[in-house]
């Protein structure tokens, strides 16, 4: 039996349920991160769980060697359609290590992180980020602030989105923030869900201590403003050390 982002991702009603997000902010974000990351010209990025490669896109028009890799087969054959020189796409599972002290930093944004049931998957996948960074190699994290995330939880609302009627509701579910999406498509009846872990600041930090990572910085949106109990996001940036 297939996880749920294995089977909710690879459908085209994933990508129109979610049309509406803000590409001109995603942009900016990644523009003003690169600002603050100063990477040289070329230098090597990794856009871990990189969906249909909107970030990855953005990364490599700054002259930067960008590779995305996702879980998804539908969306690495989308993303693959805008492969360049310094822009190529495969498909992997984040919990196995990709390229050895390869890249100069790797990042995970818009929430791509805390699927996993289990706390040994999540270490995984960071030890497998640490393992495909280089020394002084830096890795952002861009997570939900999840305390203000449950605070402000909406039980129940219906999207409309290309001409379909998305009914959703939120609830915290012992350690997970559970969206459940049920809509009518092609004359079936479709219910999908998302889980993500409410997974805290606290939390990251001994993940990343546990695979030896630094913190490096936390900001709280996109603007970069610092992480407060207000923030909208959680938005972590590590270093490898050098050995």
């Amino acid at each position: 039996m297939s996880s749920w982002f294995e089977s909710w991702f690879n459908t085209p009603w994933y990508h129109s349920l979610y049309r509406h997000r803000d590409e001109g902010e995603a942009f900016a974000f990644i523009d003003r991160l690169v600002g603050w990351l100063e990477p040289p010209a070329g230098a090597r990025f990794l856009d871990l769980a990189c969906g249909r490669g909107r970030h990855a896109i953005r990364l490599a028009s700054h002259g930067l060697e960008v590779t995305g890799i996702d879980l998804s087969r539908a969306n690495i054959q989308a993303a693959r359609q805008h492969e360049r020189e310094n822009l190529s796409f495969f498909e992997h599972d984040m919990r196995k290590p990709f390229r050895i002290n390869y890249f100069d930093a790797t990042v995970n944004l818009f929430t791509s992180f805390g699927y996993f049931d289990r706390e040994e998957d999540n270490l995984r996948s960071l030890d497998a980020v640490a393992k495909g960074l280089r020394p002084n190699g830096r890795f952002v994290l861009d997570f939900l602030h999840a305390e203000k995330t449950i605070r402000a939880l909406v039980p129940e609302e219906t999207v409309e989105q290309d001409g379909l009627e998305f009914h959703i509701t939120r609830r915290l579910e012992g350690e997970h923030i559970v969206k459940r999406i049920s809509f009518s498509a092609e004359g079936t009846e479709h219910r999908f869900e998302e889980r993500v872990q409410a997974l805290t600041k606290s939390h990251f930090e001994h993940y990343f201590k546990c695979v030896g990572l630094q913190v490096e910085a936390a900001f709280g949106d996109y603007q970069l403003a610092a992480f407060s109990a207000e923030s909208p996001r959680l938005i972590l940036v590590a270093r490898k050390p050098e050995v």
